[in-house]
């Protein structure tokens, strides 16, 4: 005999003697009938819709009415735990419809099938939400809406205080961040598709954080990845790039330490050398500014031209001996 109740609601199977006499594949077949029975008498309640959204996106909650009539009553409800206070309802026979002033900015509703619309969802809107139609009966419909952060990007950085003291010569030690994160949120370093190591966390706004040891001359593939239930961000491990040093190999700091030296003694030659040529410069501009003489000029006034019958008033002539 299968009884169902609503304010139960669950279903009773009593009369066990009409099942001792028959075979045990009847027996089930008949079982699901009767369950099936009983859930069918549950009219007008629904099973639970799941929905699992990223936050800032819009999200409708179906009522599956194609379009409501008179004296049809919709009625949205919301609880973190269960629902418990109305959040929009739609009153065809009064022409009512209402949404909560304190969601106001969020919700909407659609006017011909009463369908929830929730805009710019964010993490508060996650919870429970109950849908009742009124008409004919009473229908009942759940929906658990989950709603996730944005995820940071994942940051990788070298840190050397993570290392283990016997590998710390030969291995570079990285660290894979996030940084306010909240519940359901997982970081991960992958070595090409094998999974290497995993943190969670089920807290909100805190700091995750996974180390990770590689060698130096390593060629595989890393990347870490930071994952919600339906979304992820993966950042690759570039060791050539994060991990050069010259501590780096049992062989490196011998040609780091030659290179370094020639580096000093090139830059420092090409120091003196150009002091020197600087110095030589000013020298000689000086040595040429000294060998020059100045001298003030001197003007001598001309004398004047005597004309040459004055002149040769004054000579006398002497008598000249011939032989």
């Amino acid at each position: 005999m299968c009884v169902g109740r609503k304010s139960d609601s669950f279903c009773h199977i009593t009369n066990d003697a009409y099942f001792s006499s028959h075979t045990p594949l009847q027996n089930m077949v008949r079982v699901l009938a009767l369950v099936h029975l009983c859930l069918w008498h549950f009219d007008g309640v629904f099973g639970d819709e799941v929905k699992s959204v990223m936050e800032g996106d819009t999200v409708t909650l179906y009522t599956d009415v194609t379009e409501l009539h008179t004296h049809d009553v919709i009625q949205w409800m919301f609880g973190v735990q269960r629902p418990d206070e109305i959040i929009a309802e739609i009153n065809t026979e009064i022409n009512i419809k209402s949404i909560n002033e304190r969601l106001k900015n969020h919700l909407q509703l659609n006017p011909q099938t009463g369908s929830l619309i929730i805009t710019n969802i964010t993490t508060q809107h996650t919870g429970l939400y109950q849908l009742e139609i009124i008409r004919n009966t009473v229908q009942n419909k759940h929906f658990n809406v989950t709603v996730y952060a944005r995820l940071p990007v994942p940051d990788i950085s070298r840190v050397s205080s993570q290392c283990s003291s016997s590998s710390s010569s030969s291995c570079c030690c990285v660290l894979c961040s996030v940084v306010n994160v909240s519940h359901d949120v997982s970081v991960s370093w992958y070595k090409g598709k094998s999974l290497l190591s995993s943190i969670s966390v089920s807290d909100l706004n805190i700091r995750l954080s996974l180390p990770l040891e590689v060698e130096y001359q390593d060629t595989n593939t890393y990347r870490c990845v930071v994952n919600n239930p339906i979304t992820n961000h993966t950042q690759h491990l570039h060791i050539t790039h994060l991990c050069h040093t010259c501590a780096a190999h049992w062989v490196v700091p011998v040609s780091c330490a030659a290179g370094s030296v020639m580096i000093a003694a090139a830059l420092l030659i090409f120091c003196i050398c150009r002091k020197h040529r600087q110095t030589q410069q000013h020298e000689t501009v000086q040595t040429d500014e000294e060998e020059i003489t100045y001298a003030d000029p001197t003007f001598c006034k001309r004398r004047a031209h005597q004309p040459r019958a004055a002149v040769e008033d004054d000579v006398v002539y002497a008598g000249v001996m011939r032989r």
